[in-house]
């Protein structure tokens, strides 16, 4: 029998995930606003049986962050930590942002030291 992990988004990336709707209901559709978060959710409900398939991002790697991994959806990269049976969602965004920004804010600097 296969091990199931739980999964959990952090409250950014659930803001992660409205801001993407938000977006595309204005720039796309409904439709592709809907296609595109049905994609994304498919790829992290997988994560339940295996968390592991991500890859380690280079742009972490490279900082010796190796507890965070990636999935990607379409454009979209899913970044991610598994600790014990909880894969922890933390950001979801358009692979074509600053994503060293991204990291940075999200991933790197210390909790309440953002405004």
């Amino acid at each position: 029998m296969n091990r199931r992990y739980r999964i959990f988004f952090t409250p950014a990336a659930r803001r992660d995930l409205e801001a993407l709707d938000d977006y595309l209901v204005v720039t796309e559709s409904v439709e592709v606003a809907e296609r595109i978060l049905s994609e994304i959710a498919r790829r992290i409900a997988a994560l339940e049986e295996f968390p592991e398939r991500g890859s380690i991002p280079d742009d972490l790697r490279t900082i010796g962050r190796q507890s965070t991994r990636q999935i990607v959806a379409g454009r979209n990269r899913i970044l991610y930590r598994v600790i014990d049976d909880t894969v922890i969602v933390t950001l979801i965004a358009d692979g074509r942002r600053d994503m060293q920004t991204l990291l940075r804010q999200r991933l790197l600097t210390p909790p309440g030291s953002l405004r």
